[in-house]
């Protein structure tokens, strides 16, 4: 029963709470704004005026879902060990130029090429983590710093990128700079019908094919960090890293495995967008991933069920801008949404923690006391 309750304390009520304040705090900012918040609550559930509108927002929604809960999944790794990789952005952003270049350098069937596009850029992922891990472990240096500046430098590698080894040569110096397009083999195959057990239309373009790898990359990873003998050392270091080098876990080998893992995770990412949407790597490809998967991994308490909760949460966010510049209403508004739900989920899990704690402890001073009272003495 005590765990039942601890575990909606620490779980799942500070995420629904938090939502709640969220929603209260955006109709106040709303009214400041002079919006009337109920038109604004309206726009966010939009959808759009006939079916085919209806079915294509939904599919944005959920494509949308994927490469936030890839990310949130990443970000959630490092998390478990005390390890804020700040950098699932730049990771993400170079393994997903480097994975479309190499796939459309390539010619394989279909399920080997597109294997071969995701390890390339799990690889590739896993490689530009090792830096800041590598930094963590030989020189101390603190992987915060060492992935936001590695960031800042993905901009420039991949710029660079673009613009001369891997730029598409059928492509004119005046246009924007992008790799070749990868080859059907390359492409991953997209849902044409995905809400007809719904009754809604089919939508303009199929759903993203990716959903099905990303939710079996959750099922992987849950069964890892909650059933391996390394998911348990990566709790342990977390928890207490001088406890669990005490009982033979070596710290630094686990911070390389855990950045790693998180780097491969995070070069899953772009991926999405590379084989279901642009079939290359250009300057349209989306930004701001990485630093989002931060707040779904805080939304989502490290959890893949939560993650993926959150990540829909987020997305649904998302698909809302639209709607709601139609009803003049500033786009901004969904990023105040969206910080509050972070800000809120911080504040009330700690109070959530504070008042667990103080139940656990009248609990064990209320078993305690009768046994310390004083045995009378028989005559």
């Amino acid at each position: 029963m005590i765990r039942v309750r601890r575990g909606l304390v620490t779980g799942l009520l500070p995420a629904v709470i938090a939502v709640l304040v969220s929603l209260v705090v955006l109709g106040i900012v709303l009214a400041l704004l002079g919006v009337d918040p109920v038109k604004s609550v309206k726009a966010l559930f939009d959808f759009g005026a006939t079916d085919r509108a209806t079915a294509n927002q939904a599919r944005s929604w959920i494509n949308r879902s994927v490469p936030l809960f890839l990310s949130g999944l990443a970000v959630s790794i490092g998390f478990r060990m005390n390890l804020f990789n700040i950098g699932v952005e730049g990771q993400y952003t170079v393994a997903a130029v480097v994975a479309a270049w190499a796939g459309a350098a390539v010619g394989l069937p279909l399920p080997l090429h597109i294997a071969f596009i995701v390890v390339v850029a799990m690889a590739a992922g896993a490689a530009y983590a090792a830096v800041p891990a590598v930094l963590k472990v030989t020189r101390g240096v603190n992987e915060v710093i060492t992935t936001i500046m590695l960031n800042s430098i993905a901009v420039g590698l991949v710029a660079y990128l673009l613009r001369v080894p891997f730029r598409d040569p059928k492509i004119g110096p005046n246009s924007n700079p992008a790799t070749r397009e990868l080859p059907e083999s390359g492409r991953f195959p997209g849902i044409k019908d995905p809400f007809g057990w719904l009754g809604l239309d089919t939508p303009s373009r199929p759903l993203n094919g990716f959903l099905f790898v990303a939710l079996a990359v959750g099922v992987v990873v849950a069964l890892v960090v909650n059933r391996t003998r390394f998911g348990f050392a990566l709790r342990a270091s977390g928890r207490s890293g001088s406890a669990a080098e005490a009982s033979g876990i070596p710290a630094r080998r686990m911070i390389i495995q855990a950045m790693l893992l998180s780097g491969a995770l995070a070069g899953l990412v772009g991926l999405p967008q590379v084989l279901g949407e642009d079939y290359k790597f250009g300057e349209s490809f989306t930004s701001g991933l990485g630093f989002s998967g931060i707040a779904v991994a805080l939304l989502g308490r490290n959890s893949p069920f939560g993650i993926g909760i959150a990540a829909l949460l987020f997305a649904f966010l998302d698909r809302a801008g639209p709607s709601l510049q139609r009803q003049d209403i500033p786009p901004s508004v969904v990023v105040i949404t969206q910080g509050v739900i972070v800000l809120s989920v911080v504040v009330v899990n700690e109070v959530a923690r504070r008042l667990l704690l103080r139940a656990e402890d009248r609990r064990v001073a209320r078993a305690v006391k009768p046994a310390a009272e004083p045995q009378g003495v028989s005559a």
